[in-house]
């Protein structure tokens, strides 16, 4: 089992920026691809980025590239996405995930992720 905790959420004004920590314990973390989900009220959970556990491969949604930062710190067991030039729009609850390895045909998909994050809310306000 793979437990999974949040930080680092909050409110913000439109333009600015909030850093995500998800804090991974019960599994050797540098086998784990990491990945962020978020899912807005009233829609269905999307996919935000992910990370492969030596952090050679990196995805990230249309809708935040060259926004948003995903990194991870494998001795601190933790991954982090860093959200800059926030948009109103990307007010959600974000949720932290992991699997063990990594495939290139799920990594943006709920069903690829087992283990999740209790979700931490990110609000920006216009």
């Amino acid at each position: 089992q793979v437990q999974l905790v949040e930080s680092g959420g909050g409110l913000v004004q439109a333009g600015g920026s909030l850093r995500l920590s998800c804090a991974a314990s019960g599994r050797t973390f540098s086998t784990l691809t990491m990945g962020w989900f978020r899912q807005a009220p009233g829609k269905e959970r999307e996919f935000v980025a992910s990370i492969s556990g030596s952090g050679g491969r990196i995805r990230y949604a249309d809708s935040v590239k060259g926004r948003f930062t995903i990194s991870r710190d494998n001795a601190k067991n933790t991954v982090y996405l860093q959200m800059n030039s926030l948009k109103p729009e990307d007010t959600a609850v974000y949720s932290c995930t992991a699997r063990v390895g990594y495939d290139s045909g799920t990594y943006d998909l709920t069903s690829g992720y087992p283990y999740w994050g209790q979700g931490t809310q990110v609000t920006v306000s216009s």
